[in-house]
């Protein structure tokens, strides 16, 4: 009977060796993950930013610090007369309130509103996050209009 209790005691033993490493293992896996997150989502909150040309619009460059964001871009607009098409290119110069939610969530107002549309909150979900970029949707207000792309920090 004794043997027995050996085999039993040196199996709790190992088990608890085994429950105490896992768990150890664990902790340094979620607390690494954390601040790789947490990392990844607070270098995209300054600086300078540029989206790529889309249709109808050129590189946008954006600049972000504190609760702002400035947002350079060229609009392009086809004219067309006759049989001869040429474009122009307006200059364009947006400022914007920046709202942090969290590191993968912030909205964005328009501090001088043009146009009606232009007085809705814009909402960003950020969706995948690489070294110098992120993924992003973007939703306008209430509205079932959503965009995606891709914003690459510069500086």
């Amino acid at each position: 009977m004794r043997v027995k209790n050996v085999k039993v005691s040196v199996f709790n033993i190992n088990k608890r060796r085994f429950m105490f490493f896992s768990l150890l293992s664990l902790f340094f896996f979620l607390t690494s993950c954390h601040s790789e997150i947490k990392d990844n989502g607070d270098r995209f909150k300054k600086g300078v930013f540029e989206i790529p040309a889309g249709k109808g619009y050129s590189k946008t460059t954006v600049i972000r610090k504190d609760s702002l964001q400035i947002e350079e871009y060229e609009k392009i607009i086809s004219i067309s007369n006759d049989s001869i098409t040429t474009e122009k290119r307006m200059k364009h110069i947006d400022t914007l309130y920046i709202k942090w939610k969290n590191n993968f969530f912030y909205s964005l107002k328009m501090k001088s509103p043009k146009r009606e549309l232009d007085k809705d909150p814009i909402y960003i979900q950020i969706t995948k996050v690489t070294d110098s970029s992120y993924n992003f949707t973007a939703k306008i207000g209430f509205s079932k209009f959503k965009q995606n792309g891709t914003v690459y920090k510069v500086k």
